[in-house]
């Protein structure tokens, strides 16, 4: 039997949405073992002052599996 655990985590890009997901999902698996999932939970981005996006950023629920 396995219990997972599910974890929010905010991760950004300058490139875009996509980008940003796999920022987060390569970064979540640097710190948690037997990642299993993630859900994007919301999404925005940052305007610069030139009415430009310079930031895309995702809120992601990432699911891992629990060890004993």
């Amino acid at each position: 039997m396995s219990v997972a655990r599910v974890t929010e985590i905010i991760a950004s890009s300058e490139k875009g949405f996509d980008d940003a997901v796999k920022t987060g999902v390569r970064r979540a698996n640097k710190t948690l073992k037997k990642v299993k999932s993630a859900w994007v939970k919301d999404h925005s981005v940052v305007v610069s002052s030139d009415g430009k996006i310079s930031e895309y950023r995702v809120k992601l629920k990432v699911t891992f599996v629990l060890t004993s």
